[in-house]
Order: C-alpha cells, then sequence, then structure tokens
C-alpha cells in the first residue's frame, strides 16, 4: 500500500495534448464513418479494413503512441497513454486505427519488457509496425485457468528439440487471423499451483495450434473477434520461451497491470461519447414543455455521468502514475479496473435511459455500445475478483499498522 503523501499532477504536456487533439480529429473525421459502415462488427472484420485504418492513423501522426521510438511508436508513458487511448476509444474502431487495441497493445508491452533481442526482431518489430496481428493465450475452459490463473492446465513437456505444448484454450481475443499467439502453460507443478507456468511463442503455422471455433459473444468489436485454441502436440524450439521457465505467472503481471488501465482509457471513451449521445439528445429534445435538459431526473442522469467519468479518469491517472513511477501499483489498478469499467457501464445505461426510444432503436449507437461496455466487468478479472484482492491488501496493511504499534 502506498502512503497518503503522494504528489501527482494532471497536466498534459504539449506534446501529448497535440497528439490527442489529432487523434480526436481522426477519430471524427476518419473513424467513425467506417464503425458506422460495418455497424462496429468486426469479429470477422476485413484485412483491408485494418490495413486502410492504420495507414490513415499513421498519416495522421497517431498510430502507435504506446510504443517505444525505437520501435516506431510515439513512445508515450502510461499517463500520456491515458489522454490518447480516451480520445481512440471515443471510437470502437479507433484503438484498432491505432494499433492500440487489445490484445496486440498489452503483447507489445510485454515483447518490449520480456523478450530477447531476437524476438524482438522477429515478433514486436512487425506487431508494432501492424504488419500482424497476435493473441494471448491463457484462458482456459472450467476447470482450467480463468479468473485464477493458478488452475492452468495446459501443459508444456520438454522433448529432445524444444517443448510439446498440449492443452485447450477459450476465449482467445484476436486468434483467428493473428500471426502469433503467446501461450501460457504449465512447465512444472499441478493445477492450483502459484508457480510452474512458462510463456511460448507460437507462430500460426505450427500444424500443432488450430483454431477450432469462433465463440459467439455479446461484444462484437474486437478485430479477429474470440476463439477456442487447441494445442495438440504442439512442437516448439527452445528459442519459442519467453523470459525464463517457471516465470510465466510474472510475467504476466508485467502485462496485466497496464493492460488493465489501457483498457480503462479505451472504454472511457465510449463513456463519454455516449454521454455526449445524451448531451445532444437533451438539449435537443422537448417533454412536457421543456428541454428535456431542464428536468430535474434528467439532469440527475446526467451529473451523475459526468461524475462516473471524471472519477474514472482521476482513479485511472493515479494508478498510471504508479506504474510510471516503477511502482507494483496492484491495489490501484485493481480499485481503477473495477470502477472504471462499472462506471462506464453507468454511463452508457443512463445514457440509453435519457434517449430513450432512439437510444434502443439502431438510429443512435447506444445499444453497439452497451453491447461492448457489458464484458468489460468481466475481462482482465471480474470486479469480484478485484473486489477480493483489494480487501485482502486493505486488511494486511491493517494489520501492519496495529503491529507496528
Amino acid at each position: 500500500m502506498s502512503g497518503v503523501n503522494v504528489s501527482i499532477g494532471f497536466e498534459t504536456d504539449e506534446r501529448v495534448a497535440d497528439i490527442a487533439r489529432r487523434t480526436t480529429e481522426f477519430v471524427r473525421d476518419v473513424v467513425l464513418p467506417e464503425e458506422q459502415a460495418c455497424d462496429g462488427n468486426v469479429h470477422d472484420g476485413p484485412e483491408p479494413l485494418r490495413r486502410r485504418l492504420q495507414e490513415a492513423a499513421r498519416a495522421a501522426g497517431v498510430f502507435a503512441p504506446h510504443v517505444g521510438v525505437e520501435w516506431g511508436g510515439l513512445g508515450l508513458d502510461l499517463c500520456g497513454q491515458a489522454v490518447v487511448f480516451e480520445a481512440a476509444g471515443y471510437s470502437l474502431l479507433g484503438p484498432l486505427a491505432l494499433n492500440c487495441a487489445a490484445p496486440d497493445e498489452g503483447n507489445t508491452h510485454l515483447l518490449e519488457v520480456v523478450a530477447t533481442e531476437e524476438q524482438k526482431e522477429r515478433y514486436l518489430r512487425p506487431l508494432a509496425a501492424g504488419e500482424v496481428r497476435s493473441c494471448f493465450a491463457m484462458t482456459e475452459p472450467a476447470p482450467g485457468a480463468g479468473s485464477d490463473p493458478r488452475a492452468l492446465a495446459t501443459t508444456a513437456t520438454r522433448t529432445g528439440n524444444g517443448w510439446r505444448l498440449d492443452g485447450r484454450k477459450w476465449f482467445i481475443s484476436g486468434a483467428d487471423g493473428a500471426g502469433f499467439a503467446i501461450c501460457m502453460a504449465r512447465t512444472s507443478g499441478v493445477p492450483g499451483d502459484a508457480g510452474g507456468a512458462t510463456m511460448f511463442l507460437v507462430d500460426a503455422g505450427n500444424p500443432g495450434m488450430k483454431v477450432v471455433r469462433n465463440i459467439d459473444t455479446l461484444d462484437q468489436g474486437l478485430f479477429g473477434g474470440h476463439s477456442e485454441v487447441v494445442f495438440d502436440r504442439c512442437e516448439v524450439g527452445d528459442s519459442a520461451v519467453l523470459g525464463e521457465v517457471d516465470q510465466g505467472f510474472a510475467y504476466a503481471q508485467v502485462r496485466l497491470g497496464p493492460a488493465r488501465m489501457t483498457h480503462c482509457m479505451r472504454w472511457l471513451g465510449v463513456a463519454r461519447r455516449a454521454q455526449d449521445i445524451a448531451l445532444e439528445r437533451a438539449v435537443d429534445r422537448t417533454a412536457f414543455g421543456r428541454p428535456l435538459a431542464e428536468l430535474g431526473m434528467v439532469q440527475q442522469l446526467l451529473a451523475d455521468s459526468e461524475i462516473d467519468i471524471e472519477t474514472g479518469r482521476a482513479v485511472l491517472l493515479r494508478a498510471c502514475w504508479e506504474l510510471d513511477q516503477g511502482r507494483s501499483a496492484a491495489q490501484h489498478t485493481s480499485i481503477a479496473k473495477t470502477y472504471v469499467s462499472e462506471a462506464v457501464n453507468r454511463v452508457v445505461d443512463r445514457a440509453v435511459q435519457v434517449c430513450g426510444a432512439l437510444g434502443i432503436s439502431g438510429d443512435a449507437p447506444l445499444s453497439r455500445l452497451y453491447r461492448e461496455v457489458r464484458p468489460f466487468r468481466i475481462y482482465d478479472g471480474p470486479s469480484e475478483t478485484h473486489r477480493w484482492a483489494i480487501a485482502k491488501r486493505a486488511v494486511r496493511a491493517a494489520r501492519e499498522r496495529r503491529a507496528a504499534r
């Protein structure tokens, strides 16, 4: 737990502000029309759409804001990303266009931190450039890894030439059409053990890795969808090991903490868009002889959404600041992920209520946004798991304070 005496600035430097401004314009002028044309449904989106959007983002100077400059990105820290990613998230396709959508964004960060120089050239460079997509294969059907990653059941067995992976993964975002997977497999211990996991880089052409089905889900806005993937006697060499053997769970934290925050950034953009739609409707629509914006109950809905958005930004920036300082930030990333995921749901829900029949129709994008934000309370750890962890840390800190007295 961090102390209370911290100094956090909320100023945005000129460079970040300029990138955010250009991102806002780019999303408004280029990305939103593309989203409207496909109704935001890109689970099986055409590759030319992705490449067209990313080329336009490159031309606008807003491509890969999170990637290090040496790998062709803009090199923003997490606090800078928070501003730009929110601007990108105003459209469901904005993060895809900037190449900062999940799971590629999280995988890029992981590779920058953990990969060898050879692995970076082979996997990070094309991923950062948008030449390929990727996926992160950890989640498994019950009773395998899910909210509790220690239940990991996929195995990696030593062979004469490297490793053999065997197991079944599901809800692997972006797997369909990905150029490679980062697969988490157990190299020691048994399901339930806290250690013993290793990450492996597996090329899509490996005959031992197969996408067996694409899962029908509530959300529709993630390029490549969510798939079930089988590793059946999947042979990889020693060079496929990402990081050190048996250290996979530790490396997962390198990825998950920042990735939870970048999810929050993108979804705050969705919340802002929903609130803008509600505000426009409240100003334009008249009922009972007055604009909706002058009716007290509508004002409360609008005010509560402003509070949720601003509070979400504040807790997000606190967590990002801690991560940028090199701290673990486990407590504040859990708080931010829980609060923002639920706040975004509330904001979109209120926008639907303010817009009434229009809100649930296809004439406004709110029903589309509603489908997208509900799963956020499950992605990267459900709210219940985070609350459990938050409470555990708070109780532990209380006991430590008592023991120190």
